[in-house]
C-alpha cells in the first residue's frame, strides 16, 4: 500500500472529546476573526491535496461559527474560455482579501501543477511556467502584507478507496464524485509524482507547505485548526457590552388575519 507521509492508524478518537475540542477551537477561531478584523489583517489559506482527503470537511468546521463577511470560501469552477486566455493567476487574484478579511481557497492556483498536469489539461510550457512563476507570485503576495498559509491534505490509497466507495453509495455525497475523480483514482502514482515535483519548487522557507495526515478525519480537523491558530499571533478582544433597548409601545397596529397568510405545513 502506498502512503503519503502517513504515521499509521491511532486508536479511534473519543466522540465526546472530539466535539468538546472542536467547540473550544471554534471559539478561538472567533477570537482570531475579531483580531483580523480589528487589526486589518489579510489572510489567505490554501487547502490542497488528494481527492477525498477531507479538505471540505475541515473548511466547514473552520467557517461554521465565523462571519461570512469576514471569512470567505473560494471554490472556483473550471476556467471559462475567456479565463483560459488570461494570465493564469488572474482569476485567483480577484478573490484575494482586503484588510480585515480571511479567504480560504478550496483548491487554488495549485490546480495547474497537480490536477492539470496529471490530466493533461495544460501544456508542458504552461506547467513549467507555473513552477517558475509561483514562488515569485507568492513572494509578491507576502510582500503586499498577505499572511499566506498552505495546507496539503494527505490520505492513503486504501482510505481514499474507502471514501470513494462511500460516496458512490451515499446519496448525500454522490455529488462529490466527478469524472475527474474517477480517472484520477486510477492514477495514484502519477499524482504522487506531480505532488512531489510541485513541492520541490513551491515548498519554500517563505511560503512552506504544511502536510496534514487525514486518514483519521477528526484528528486531521483538530490538528489543522490548532496549527492554523498557532500561525497568527492574536489576542482576545472583549466585545462591547450590548443592552437590548426597550421596544416601542404598539400604537394603532393591527395584525392582518392569520387566515390571509400561507404557512409552511406542520409536518413535524
Amino acid at each position: 500500500m502506498h502512503q503519503e507521509n502517513n504515521n499509521g492508524k491511532n486508536k479511534k478518537l473519543n466522540e465526546e472529546f472530539y466535539l468538546e475540542e472542536l467547540v473550544r477551537l471554534q471559539i478561538e477561531l472567533v477570537k482570531l476573526q475579531e483580531w483580523i478584523k480589528d487589526k486589518g489583517l489579510k489572510v489567505v489559506v490554501v487547502f490542497e491535496g488528494r481527492d477525498a482527503a477531507g479538505k471540505g470537511g475541515t473548511i466547514k468546521r473552520i467557517t461554521e461559527k465565523l462571519n461570512p463577511r469576514i471569512c470567505r470560501i473560494i471554490a472556483l469552477a473550471k476556467p471559462t474560455e475567456k479565463e483560459k486566455t488570461q494570465w493564469y493567476f488572474q482569476r485567483y487574484v480577484a478573490h484575494l482579501p482586503a484588510a480585515g478579511e480571511m479567504v480560504l481557497f478550496d483548491r487554488s492556483w495549485y490546480n495547474r501543477p497537480v490536477v492539470e498536469r496529471v490530466m493533461d489539461f495544460c501544456t508542458d510550457d504552461e506547467y513549467w511556467e507555473f513552477l517558475r512563476s509561483c514562488p515569485n507570485f507568492e513572494r509578491m503576495l507576502i510582500r503586499s502584507g498577505i499572511i499566506l498559509i498552505k495546507y496539503w491534505f494527505s490520505v492513503s490509497d486504501k482510505e481514499q478507496e474507502k471514501r470513494f466507495k462511500g460516496r458512490l453509495t451515499d446519496p448525500t455525497k454522490r455529488w462529490k464524485f466527478s469524472d475527474v475523480d474517477l480517472k484520477s483514482y486510477t492514477m495514484w502514482e502519477e499524482y504522487s509524482k506531480a505532488k512531489d515535483e510541485m513541492f520541490s519548487y513551491t515548498d519554500t522557507k517563505q511560503s512552506p507547505w504544511y502536510v496534514v495526515n487525514t486518514d483519521d478525519k477528526k484528528r486531521a480537523r483538530l490538528n489543522c485548526i490548532s496549527h492554523f491558530l498557532s500561525m497568527i499571533p492574536y489576542e482576545y478582544i472583549p466585545p462591547e457590552p450590548i443592552k437590548l433597548p426597550k421596544r416601542k409601545n404598539k400604537v394603532g397596529y393591527v395584525r392582518p388575519p392569520m387566515s390571509e397568510q400561507t404557512f409552511v405545513p406542520k409536518i413535524y
